[in-house]
C-alpha cells in the first residue's frame, strides 16, 4: 500500500521573518479522525493561508482556509453509498512553542489557541475536524429512496420483494381518528 502524504505546511521562514505563506493541495481516499476514516469519491481540495501576527502573549499566526470534497456515506434508508458534498472554512489562532511533539490547545482571555513545536505544522487534525464537522447528519441516495423491505431487508428501489409491512389495525384506526381531527 502507498504511503499516504500527511498534509502539512512549512512555517520556518514566516517564523524567523514575519510576513503570510499559503499551500495547497488535496486528499485521497479518505479523511482521517483518530477512531474512523471517512471514504472520499475524488480528491478533498484544500488550502489555507498562515499571516505572523504580534501577540500579547507572544508570536502567534493566523491560519485561514478551507476543505471542500465529497464524503461517501450511506443513504439513511437503504443503505446504498451515497457521495455527500463537504466544503468547510476554518481558522485558528497558532502560537509557536519550540519543542512541543503535538498540537496543545489552551485557552487565554477566552480564546482558544493552538500551540505547535515544529515548524512543518501537521495540518491533518485541523483540516479533518474542519471536514467532520460540516458533514450531513443523513444523506438520502435519491429524494424518493423507498428504503429497506422490513420483512426481509431487500433494498425496495432495486426489488420488489412483495412483503407489505406489517399494519397494526388498531394503531392505524387511531391515527386514522387523529388526522381526520386535524382536516376539520
Amino acid at each position: 500500500m502507498k504511503q499516504r502524504p500527511i498534509p502539512s505546511i512549512n512555517l520556518a521562514r514566516l517564523i524567523r521573518e514575519g510576513g503570510s505563506t499559503s499551500a495547497k493541495d488535496e486528499i485521497w481516499d479518505y479523511i482521517a479522525l483518530p477512531n474512523e476514516r471517512i471514504p472520499l469519491v475524488g480528491p478533498a481540495v484544500w488550502r489555507v493561508s498562515v499571516t505572523k501576527m504580534e501577540g500579547e502573549g507572544g508570536v502567534d499566526f493566523w491560519l485561514s482556509g478551507e476543505i471542500a470534497g465529497n464524503a461517501l456515506m450511506e443513504c439513511r434508508r437503504c443503505l446504498t453509498p451515497t457521495p455527500a458534498a463537504v466544503r468547510a472554512h476554518f481558522q485558528y489562532l497558532l502560537r509557536y512553542q519550540s519543542g512541543l511533539a503535538h498540537l496543545e490547545a489552551i485557552e487565554e482571555n477566552e480564546e482558544e489557541i493552538l500551540l505547535f513545536g515544529h515548524p512543518d505544522l501537521d495540518l491533518e487534525p485541523l483540516l479533518s475536524e474542519a471536514f467532520a464537522l460540516e458533514l450531513p447528519y443523513t444523506v438520502l441516495c435519491k429524494e424518493d429512496c423507498k428504503g429497506l423491505c422490513p420483512v426481509c431487508g431487500a433494498n425496495l428501489n432495486e426489488v420488489d420483494c412483495g412483503h407489505q409491512a406489517k399494519t397494526h389495525s388498531r394503531l392505524e384506526a387511531e391515527l386514522s381518528k387523529l388526522l381526520d381531527g386535524l382536516k376539520d
